[in-house]
């Protein structure tokens, strides 16, 4: 292998400037609910930039780790991942905010399991389906084990219940599958099976049932389960062009719920505008293409199927995040990458941005 003499600029530099853009966002939408549920304006970002300055140092030492050493290290980390999955369903264990029970506590630091398993399966399955050669293209010993897994990782996420998270999951875990060489009959067939799954998980709950019958027609309960959407509609369109400037928008003054979070996005378009909207967009665009560029030029199997495993994790997230803003797809909480306020999904975003340098350090290019 041919060792580059530094990482991937584009992915550093999209991966940093998105950072970079949340921080500033998260101070905009946040300080008005900051200053009146914690007295402080500045709650929310004081916590945003610690957890940016431990994102950044888990992408410097997730750089700095040869990527072939996910070899040894990552069979007990998706068991122990497994396990914390567990445990955060079990009472009293488990942090309930919202309705959702998805976080463990340490002390004042709160923990999403879910945020790592995403990272922690992918990087298994790359390992293992590098090792295993032509195995998955067999049904029953090669590709259902894998399912078997994803299924068990789906059913404990959705009880939390967190339908985002279990979709990215599962979406990635297809473009992983295709990518190791999984036999596109089994796919297909298995994308066809998927759907009544799918069908009953978004009608299985009540609010579940609510969130997509608002997303046809948010109009029909515009003060229940339409009130998302159109507040987050709102504030798009208020933005225009060039948005009403950083720090005007109005829908951030305890109209949009979540906005710091989930629906940072229609802040963002509402600040910064159609120009500033389309830039993050971008930005999203230069890190997906360049992450598939180092799968494609990586030097051997196990780098590539690392790198289309991270980049379709923060793709697909960021793809499902923005079209529920757009209100494009009904509504499931689910941050945006690098973006959105919270240290779980922060930090592990970044330490797969670390693991994309590593293997840019090896590409053919």
């Amino acid at each position: 292998m041919r060792r580059r003499r530094q990482s991937d600029f584009i992915v550093m530099f999209s991966a940093t400037t998105l950072l970079a853009i949340g921080v500033v966002m998260v101070f905009s939408s946040s300080s008005v609910r900051a200053l009146q549920d914690y007295g402080d304006a500045y709650y929310f970002l004081k916590r945003q930039l610690a957890w940016s300055v431990l994102g950044v140092l888990a992408m410097m030492i997730a750089s700095g780790v040869d990527y072939w050493h996910y070899r040894r290290l990552i069979g007990p980390a998706l068991a122990l991942n497994l396990l914390l999955l567990i445990a955060v369903l079990i009472p009293g264990v488990g942090i309930v905010s919202h309705g959702a029970r998805r976080w463990l506590g340490f002390g004042p630091i709160t923990f999403n399991p879910a945020e790592l398993m995403k990272l922690t399966w992918v990087c298994f399955m790359a390992v293992q389906l590098s090792a295993g050669k032509d195995r998955v293209k067999r049904f029953f010993r090669g590709l259902l084990p894998y399912l078997a897994i994803m299924g068990a990782m789906f059913a404990l996420v959705l009880k939390q219940p967190d339908l985002g998270t279990a979709l990215t999951i599962a979406g990635s875990t297809f473009i992983v599958l295709f990518a190791g060489g999984a036999r596109l009959v089994h796919l297909f067939g298995l994308a066809a099976a998927a759907v009544p799954v799918f069908v009953w998980a978004a009608l299985s709950a009540e609010y579940r049932r609510k969130r997509l019958f608002a997303f046809l027609d948010p109009w029909s309960d515009p003060s229940g389960s339409g009130y998302h959407i159109i507040q987050a509609l709102y504030a798009l369109g208020s933005g225009g062009l060039f948005g009403m400037g950083l720090g005007g928008g109005r829908q951030k003054m305890l109209y949009l719920p979540e906005a710091h979070t989930d629906f940072i996005f229609a802040i963002l378009g509402e600040e910064l505008g159609f120009v500033g909207a389309v830039m993050v967009l971008l930005l999203f665009f230069l890190f997906a293409w360049r992450g598939y560029r180092i799968a494609m030029t990586a030097p051997d199997s196990l780098g590539c199927l690392l790198a289309v495993g991270v980049t379709t994790v923060t793709t697909l997230q960021a793809i499902i995040n923005i079209g529920v803003v757009t209100a494009s797809m009904p509504i499931t909480g689910i941050p945006l990458p690098f973006v959105s306020f919270g240290g779980s999904s922060l930090v592990f975003t970044m330490a797969g941005v670390g693991i994309l340098l590593n293997i840019s350090k090896y590409t053919a290019e």
